[in-house]
């Protein structure tokens, strides 16, 4: 189809768009007045026809969507302000996210505790010293149900930050949405679940990663079927780009993990247009604008076509890459920590040009602590400018078109399908896997430490020119004099942590005891089989079974995993 019939199909899928009321009743002037279109392209048909890129650039809402997933841009649907928080216990994490909706925040997203991430109750011997200090500690459904008290979970989208006992936290949130009088069915929202990130980067797993590989289906299989508007996994490119990687690297690795799960999900006979619009990413902004960009825009293209042609999913919504951005904490720095406000404005700023479609901005002093009620505010102001001064909401891909902004396109794009082309040669050596040669180059290139050491080299060489001078961080290594005082930081208290013991002890002693037995050897009986995990681990959850008991009962099946010593 010519480029000039492309146009006037995004115009037909625009006139629809107004006509459904899909487009806001907002001023789409610039500050001084001035009308501007909604997008803006060659400025007539022969000039589409010459201009060779605009095959690979094209329109908004259209194949490959590097402009963006919707014809109308944020002109339809702005994105998601979505604030990673949780800290202390349940209480004062349902506090901190009362005070983000209530200031205008559009959804929540839940940082756990260290305990909780490594799918181990409060009272654990190896949780001491940590309950409640980088995220919130959640210990059972009881937990859940404090958490969001006071929140409609029906009406409320949630993102839950957290992979190796991401099943369970799933259950318990299930499980808390029904005490609420929800039904579940209608819950949307998005569980990170994405093992394959931890054993690249971020190194929070419970097992091997076959065991992983078997909760993660189960769970696709149970969401697609019951809960259709729920996103099961989020794949995970930021903690990836924090661990030291590349841009090309943070989107080669991050796809690839994606495709890896779209295996996965053929290999358990699941249809790819009814599973693959609940997948959505997670990226990281850092702070090179343009490369952020070029990054954003590469990735929805290279989604679209591997999902199109080498998958072969036909409908849109499968081939649409969405993803949630958050600014680069890796970027922030405790010398002269008010520059992170200006930081994470730019790298915001990069997020929302590149199309994102919820976002989250760091707070000036989480290099330095959990953010304190103030920063966490500024973090979400600057959202709020963003959206609301700046007039980036007025034009879709405002730089789509850009020479610099395109090359750079290409050249991410260029240099992840390299990337790609190594995956599929470390699956080759191994002679492939029954779930897709995608996983087998994933899996063999985690157990030889393939990944590791690609980021371990890219965050070494940066380090040396950091060190030289050559690449400037101000007040790090330039710009260093400053009138900086000390910043008021949140602190959690000791008492957090014996509170939320006693508590946990509470629960234990009211709960009947052989319940919760009969529930987890349940579990365990179909963890033996082939059948779906899902329902008895959500029977164990209402039977008030704790995380630490639901993972610990899992580990002594299935063993935990030690990353083979490497030198």
């Amino acid at each position: 189809m010519g480029t000039s019939d492309s146009h006037e199909r995004w115009r037909t899928a625009w006139d629809a768009a107004v006509g459904r009321g899909q487009v806001r009743d907002a001023d789409f002037t610039t500050l001084s007045g001035l009308e501007v279109d909604p997008v803006y392209g060659p400025p007539d048909s022969d000039a589409e026809a010459a201009d060779s890129r605009f095959e690979r650039i094209g329109w908004p809402g259209q194949f490959p969507f590097t402009r963006g997933l919707y014809p109308t841009g944020y002109r339809g649907r702005p994105w998601t302000i979505r604030q990673f928080a949780g800290f202390g216990n349940a209480k004062q994490t349902n506090e901190r996210y009362r005070m983000i909706l209530q200031a205008g925040g559009g959804g929540l997203s839940v940082a756990f505790d260290m305990p909780s991430l490594m799918g181990r109750d409060s009272d654990d011997p190896k949780a001491l010293g940590e309950v409640g200090h980088c995220g919130v500690a959640i210990d059972s459904a009881a937990d859940m149900e404090v958490l969001f008290s006071g929140i409609d979970l029906g009406a409320t989208t949630t993102s839950m930050t957290i992979s190796g006992p991401a099943v369970p936290i799933f259950c318990m949130y299930v499980v808390a949405a029904e005490r609420q009088g929800v039904d579940p069915g209608i819950l949307n929202g998005t569980l990170q679940t994405d093992i394959y990130k931890e054993y690249i980067a971020q190194k929070e797993w419970l097992f091997a990663p076959e065991p992983h590989l078997r909760l993660i289906g189960d769970l696709m299989e149970f969401t697609s079927a019951r809960m259709p508007a729920y996103k099961p996994l989020s794949v995970s490119g930021y903690h990836i780009r924090e661990a030291g990687a590349t841009a090309a690297q943070e989107l080669a690795f991050t796809l690839a993990d994606g495709f890896g799960y779209v295996e996965l999900g053929l290999s358990r006979g699941l249809d790819i247009d009814a599973f693959a619009p609940g997948l959505s990413f997670f990226f990281d902004a850092h702070i090179d604008f343009f490369e952020e960009i070029a990054k954003f825009r590469a990735a929805r293209r290279i989604w679209a076509r591997w999902m199109r042609d080498r998958f072969g999913a036909k409908s849109e919504k499968s081939q649409w890459l969405r993803f949630h951005t958050q600014t680069a904490g890796v970027s922030l720095t405790a010398q002269q920590p008010y520059n992170n406000v200006v930081r994470t404005a730019v790298e915001a700023l990069a997020g929302v040009l590149g199309g994102s479609n919820s976002l989250h901005t760091n707070a000036l002093d989480e290099t330095l602590a959990l953010p304190s009620e103030r920063a966490a505010e500024i973090a979400l102001r600057t959202q709020q400018v963003i959206a609301e001064e700046t007039g980036v909401v007025n034009v879709a891909d405002p730089l789509g078109g850009s020479w610099y902004v395109e090359a750079l396109t290409d050249r991410l794009e260029d240099e992840a399908e390299k990337i790609f082309a190594q995956i599929l040669e470390l699956g080759e050596r191994t002679g492939g896997h029954a779930i897709g040669p995608i996983t087998a180059g994933l899996l063999r290139g985690i157990e030889d430490g393939w990944f590791s050491a690609e980021i371990a080299e890219s965050a070494f060489a940066y380090q040396t020119e950091l060190e030289r001078g050559r690449k400037r961080v101000v007040g790090v290594n330039c710009h260093t004099d400053s009138l900086t005082e000390d910043l008021e930081i949140l602190r959690v208290s000791h008492e957090v942590e014996r509170d939320q013991v006693a508590l946990l002890a509470e629960r234990r002693a009211a709960r009947d005891a052989a319940a919760v037995e009969r529930a987890l050897a349940d579990m365990v009986a179909v963890a033996r089989t082939d059948a779906n995990l899902i329902e008895p681990m959500l029977a164990a959850v209402r039977a008030e079974a704790t995380l630490g008991e639901i993972c610990d009962a899992l580990r002594a099946e299935w063993g935990e995993y030690a990353e083979p010593a490497r030198f």
